[in-house]
């Protein structure tokens, strides 16, 4: 690149970064005074930024990379993480969430101590704190810092070594999201968060219509033909055992993973816990799974266009694919703003944790510490504090990762799966039962760490791990059920309301949640031999159709329901 070239990349990239940080810092004066305003955004963020920052914290360089080479090299199997997550969604909304705001809760751990007792919240602060620590944090770091480098040659246009340039990265990334997260609380990650979401959609939407054309040799219509109708097979997403996500583990593990991810993974649900009422956070979190529909068209089209682009070419990585299609069609002037929205999206996830991790470590140790005699100046301060001490430690060891940059995403799946699972477990059984006791939430959490191991480690069972999931959730599920059968709580818990947000549900939620289903099967229905696979079989739109057909009267059913409870005082509903 040409010095203008880079000088233009460059200035460009900060004057939309700096347009987002102002907007932010404009947003949340006056905010991050409180405990609850620096934490949780003072309870009063609305669904459009909570459906924003969701996403754009789930949303990273690791998927936009990864995703695209996914399809690039096998096929759409990869979007069942993204697309199926819209039913994770929908019981976070309808479920989980009516239950966590009437308690008034601030983190997960701390539902887990009202609903079984202070030993069970310390065990899973630990279990997040060290995987925060250890790996997401600076993997996500490293992951995004390397995307990167790979797109814009950081080192080259430096002048440094790979090594000094991926640590340069790593500080100017994180330094950028930190400052986010330590000045702005979570009200400017949201804020922030749902700008550069809607950069992330531009860019979403402009790669894959410049990749047709440039298919196309300047007409998309012609590059959309080319791919519908040429190696088909590219555009299956009803996986194989061979592929990435074989299309049974939709239905056993990966149902939990993202039940986790989505109603239990602190650092993705504290915006939820900070949402202005019930039906703003059922809005936020139903929004960021229609968000997810879009994923497999901006995520790993350009990876399937990217592979009748450089058909037959030597590829180093399947994950250069999207870097290299960005570098051939994107203008250069609008370089600038794509490293800006990659950047954002970098950051977040990274901003993100970050808040979290301040937030579990102030209100779930700090302040039970103290005996809970803080002011919520000397909170604020301490998570200012933790927050620094986090991210220079993950500075230390993000670069370390370059070491070993093929067992990255090995080591993040291997350790995500020691705590993921027993915690949806105990907070499904914790939600609903009222006999179930403390004892069996501990003997579930040792149990699993253990059984993982063994199965994974020792006996090297040959089966895909997102089955261990679904079979370790239910065996947990089961102990859980059967201590409780056994030694029940001499006195049932009973559920504790607290109105500090009104609890009146979203009148369209159910309807909303019905059809997000059903675009999830339709959705399904294109990307498989039924639909574009090989062309369209006959069977496509009587299939679509009857979908539709079921939607539409489950939907009426639905919106009958409601007013039937209107009709006689609908905040009853909120109390359930």
């Amino acid at each position: 690149m040409a010095l203008v070239d880079v000088l233009t990349t460059i200035f460009s990239c900060i004057f939309f970064m700096g347009l987002v940080a102002w907007i932010s810092y404009q947003k949340t004066k006056g905010v991050v005074d409180s405990k609850d305003g620096y934490f949780l955004a003072g309870r009063g963020l609305t669904g459009v930024f909570i459906a924003g920052s969701m996403l754009l914290t789930n949303l990273s360089a690791e998927q936009l990379i990864g995703l695209n080479g996914s399809a690039f090299g096998y096929n759409m199997s990869s979007m069942a993480w993204e697309v199926t997550a819209g039913v994770a969604t929908i019981i976070m909304a309808l479920i989980f969430l009516p239950r966590y705001l009437s308690g008034a809760f601030s983190t997960l751990p701390e539902f887990l101590k009202v609903r079984f007792d202070d030993s069970v919240r310390r065990m899973t602060v630990v279990l997040f704190m060290i995987g925060y620590g250890l790996i997401t944090i600076p993997s996500v770091l490293y992951a995004g810092s390397v995307a990167v480098l790979r797109l814009f040659d950081v080192p080259v246009l430096l002048g440094v070594s790979y090594e000094l340039g991926l640590v340069i990265t790593i500080i100017m990334v994180g330094t950028i999201g930190s400052i986010y997260a330590i000045f702005g609380g979570l009200k400017a990650v949201a804020v922030s968060d749902t700008i550069n979401g809607v950069g992330l959609l531009i860019i979403g939407v402009l790669v894959p219509i410049l990749g047709f054309a440039a298919l196309g040799d300047g007409s998309v219509m012609q590059g959309i033909d080319t791919v519908l109708n040429n190696h088909t097979e590219k555009l299956n997403a009803i996986g194989s055992p061979q592929d990435p996500v074989p299309f049974g583990t939709i239905f056993t593990g990966m149902i939990f993973a993202n039940l986790f991810y989505w109603g239990t993974n602190q650092y993705v649900i504290q915006r939820t816990l900070g949402a202005k009422n019930l039906a703003e956070g059922q809005k936020g979190v139903l929004f960021s799974g229609y968000f997810k529909l879009l994923v497999p068209f901006l995520m790993m089209i350009p990876g399937v266009i990217a592979f009748h682009l450089y058909e037959g070419e030597a590829m180093q990585s399947i994950d250069l694919a999207y870097p290299r299609l960005v570098k051939d069609v994107l203008p250069l002037y609008l370089s600038g703003f794509f490293l800006a929205v990659l950047l954002g999206a970098v950051f977040s996830s990274f901003n993100s944790l970050l808040n979290s991790a301040a937030t579990l470590f102030c209100l779930d140790v700090y302040s039970p510490f103290k005996k809970n005699n803080v002011s919520d100046k000397q909170l604020i301060k301490v998570a200012k504090i933790a927050s620094v001490v986090i991210a220079l430690f993950s500075f230390i060891v993000a670069p370390l990762l370059m070491f070993a940059p093929e067992g990255l995403w090995q080591i993040i799946r291997i350790f995500t799966g020691f705590y993921n699972i027993p915690i949806i477990a105990i907070v499904l059984v914790g939600l609903f039962t009222s006999h179930v006791p403390a004892l069996a939430a501990k003997v579930v959490i040792i149990f699993h760490v253990f059984a993982y191991a063994l199965l994974k480690f020792v006996f090297d069972v040959e089966l895909n791990f997102i089955h261990i999931y679904a079979l370790l959730f239910f065996a947990e599920v089961g102990i859980m059920l059967l201590i409780g059968w056994q030694k029940p709580m001499l006195k049932k818990w009973q559920y504790e309301r607290k109105d500090t947000v009104s609890l009146v549900p979203w009148k369209y939620a159910l309807p909303t949640a019905i059809t997000l289903l059903s675009l999830i099967v339709i959705l399904y229905i294109s990307f498989s031999t039924i639909g574009v696979v090989n062309g369209l079989s006959t069977m496509f739109w009587p299939s679509v159709g009857g979908v539709l057909l079921i939607n539409a009267i489950l939907c009426v059913l639905a919106l009958r329901h409601w007013h039937q409870h209107y009709s006689r005082g609908i905040e009853r509903i909120g109390k359930s």
